[in-house]
């Protein structure tokens, strides 16, 4: 059977990197590609996509919420995510959320196809060192971690990766459709749970944890 894939990254010239990689995959056919988490969505609410390949650090929706998202609403879907994180609290949820291939973007080329024959197959992929450091850290009885991201609930991760890309109370508004007080509330709460005093606090703490790339 062929995948048909759903290409999501924010360049351009990645994504041609990636289409061209994908294409030469003999069980996929890149069907539409998107350069925008929310654009994301759509594309799979409107086109039959078996296979969603996605970078995480995504603008306006990063793309384990995107992947989160997705899954909950077609359980069936294989995701593989494209991440410069190899920390294992971020596996692990990428692994929680559903996504069944988890690759390295630093990697050799080759992994791409590897982790299409595992997720079509059924099963999943890691990226060799992203493997290697997950089983060293269960193995020496280390914990997975967690981060402090997440306490969060989806909204609110939502409107931090928001606030940390520079968008204002009233723009975060108009694009969640959602009125201006209830972003306040929501910009309330963030500054509590996470203990910032201010945007640029929320901003280092939504980079430092994975939301938003530097």
């Amino acid at each position: 059977m062929t995948l048909r894939a759903l290409l999501v990254d924010d360049h351009r010239l990645v994504r041609a990197g990636l289409r061209r990689l994908l294409e030469g995959h003999p069980d996929v056919e890149v069907i539409g590609e998107a350069g925008e988490g929310h654009e994301a969505l759509r594309r799979l609410e409107a086109d039959d996509v078996d296979l969603l390949v996605t970078d995480i650090g995504l603008p306006g929706l990063n793309g384990l919420d995107v992947a989160k998202q997705a899954l909950v609403a077609r359980p069936g879907l294989a995701v593989i995510v494209l991440s410069v994180h190899a920390e294992p609290a971020y596996v692990h949820r990428a692994l929680e959320l559903g996504v069944r291939g988890y690759v390295l973007k630093d990697g050799a080329p080759e992994e791409l196809a590897l982790a299409v024959d595992a997720v079509r197959a059924g099963g999943k992929y890691l990226s060799p060192s992203v493997a290697g450091a997950l089983v060293d850290t269960l193995v020496g009885g280390g914990g997975l971690g967690t981060t402090p991201l997440d306490q969060l609930t989806d909204r609110q991760r939502e409107i931090l990766q928001l606030i940390a890309e520079g968008a204002s109370t009233k723009e975060i508004a108009a694009k969640l459709f959602i009125s201006v007080k209830t972003v306040e509330s929501h910009r309330a709460q963030l500054t509590k749970k996470l203990g910032a005093k201010n945007v640029a606090e929320l901003t280092r703490l939504a980079v430092r944890y994975g939301l938003i790339d530097p």
